[in-house]
């Protein structure tokens, strides 16, 4: 995995004051790999059941937390919540490791 122990410890954090304590993390794509190099930070917060717009502004408002712990750098953010198909959800479980 191509991320520190530091950076670890901010997304979780991040997740948490965005998304609330019970919020779980995977970090998938090309960061997982160490042999890769570059890359976005691709994460997947797992989250209770909200509202698309309260997931919106959750949303934002961890990639805000984010940017200003890890400075500016890409990164992808996918909600799932309750029940959730999406292929990406999946792909994200099955490759990811969870934070």
């Amino acid at each position: 995995m191509r991320l520190s122990p530091l950076q670890i410890a901010q997304i979780r954090q991040s997740a948490a004051e965005s998304f609330g304590p019970e919020a779980r993390v995977w970090l998938f794509g090309s960061r997982v790999d160490d042999r890769k190099r570059g890359g976005d930070i691709d994460l997947l917060v797992q989250t209770r059941a909200l509202s698309p717009d309260v997931a919106l502004r959750c949303k934002i408002r961890m990639l805000g937390l984010l940017e200003s712990r890890l400075g500016e750098r890409k990164i992808d953010l996918v909600i799932e919540q309750p029940d959730d198909t999406r292929p990406i959800v999946r792909v994200a479980h099955e490759t990811g490791l969870a934070l």
